[in-house]
This record gives C-alpha cells, structure tokens and sequence, in this order.
C-alpha cells in the first residue's frame, strides 16, 4: 500500500503542476491563448510582455506557489511508516513530479513553460536559503543583462555550486536534485540559447505596460 500511496502523491504533484496559470490567465481575462503570443511560451514573462505586470506577477506567483505546495503536501500527508529518508526522497520525487506538470501540462495539451518558477517554488519548500542565493544571482544578472534567459541559465548553473560548497549539502538525493536542476533549465531554454548566441534574444523592459498591439503581435 506505500508504494500506491507514493505514486498518487507524485500524480498529485504533477496535477497539481499543470495548472497552466498563464494559458488559463490569457483565455479567461484576456480571450487569448498566450502561447500564440509574444515568445509563444506559457510563462510568466511572456505573460508580463504580452498582457503586462498586472497579468504577469499573478502568474508568476502562483506557478511558484504550486511547485511549494507541492512539496509540502509531502511533509503535510505524512505516509504511515516513513522514514524521514523516504520522506525526502518522496519530496524530491513531488518536486520533480510539479514541475515535469508545468512543462507538460495535461490540462494544456502538454505545451506550458519552461519551469522556472515551479523550480523554484519546489526549492523555497527544499533549499528555502540556496534558492534566495540564487534569486540574488538571477537578480544580478538581469540588471546587468536584461535578459531573462541568461538570468535563469545561469541562476540554474549557479545552483548546484551554492547547495555543495556554500550550504555543505552532502545528501545525495538533493544534491542530484540540484544537478538536475541545472541541466534542466538550459535544456528548456536550448532555442533562447540559440537566440543569444545569434544576437536575436528580446531582452527585458522593466518598464513595460500591455499594449493593444502586444495582444496581436
């Protein structure tokens, strides 16, 4: 019965990461479908180019929110007989199970985004100080650059070294986590990588408001 428990609160996990809040977002308030817009991704800055911050930080909140819950639903429904080994790995299996959900969602045809707020709202629930270090470094490269891209790329890279040699990780299950991660995020992001190196990336205007035209280009 363990094994039927840890597998429904995976599906759970990944349903849960489904939820395309920025595919619901566009057809309910704006009448479109964000992934024929702008980049074409179901993220929260494609959201924020497209509708604007009003759309955007909605979006973006809840797609983190839903990769902590996530986890948390783990540590809240707590199987009969765990260890708090299992319980980890359990979480881990949740985090990923979340944000697979959001890549794939199967409310949306298995076209969302590229995961990064679900990452890191699973890592505020498993390495709540690594992910403000990294945010820090996400932060710092997107002032500098302007583009989100690059920002979360290297955030990403950045991950795994701050768990290992700044926090002195040593448990195997996070520290593949934290690799994972890092492998994960470029790989979604292998065309906006294309694009960096053409020259062709849109970097990020941190003054923008929705247009009426952004809702038709």
């Amino acid at each position: 019965m363990m094994v039927v428990y840890i597998i429904l609160e995976i599906l759970a996990a990944y349903l849960l990461g489904s939820i395309p809040t920025a595919v619901w977002v566009g057809r309910m308030l704006y009448g479109i479908d964000i992934r024929q817009h702008g980049s074409g991704n179901a993220g929260a800055t494609n959201v924020i180019r497209v509708l604007g911050y009003k759309a955007g930080i909605p979006v973006l909140l809840v797609d983190v929110f839903k990769g902590w819950l996530a986890v948390e639903l783990a540590v809240w429904l707590p199987i009969h007989g765990q260890s708090s080994e299992m319980l980890t790995y359990i979480c881990i299996g949740m985090a990923l199970a979340a944000v697979l959900g959001h890549v794939f969602p199967v409310y949306a045809g298995f076209k969302g985004g590229k995961g990064v707020g679900t990452v890191a709202g699973a890592g505020l629930a498993l390495f709540p100080l690594a992910i403000l270090l990294v945010l820090a470094v996400f932060i710092v490269v997107l002032v500098a650059t302007h583009f989100v891209s690059l920002s979360s790329i290297i955030a990403s890279l950045a991950f795994p070294l701050v768990v290992w040699f700044v926090l002195g990780v040593r448990h195997p299950g996070l520290v593949g986590l934290s690799l994972l991660i890092a492998v994960f995020i470029p790989v979604t992001h292998s065309k906006n990588i294309k694009r960096l190196l053409s020259g062709e990336e849109r970097k990020f205007d941190f003054r923008r408001k929705k247009t009426t035209s952004d809702k038709l280009n």
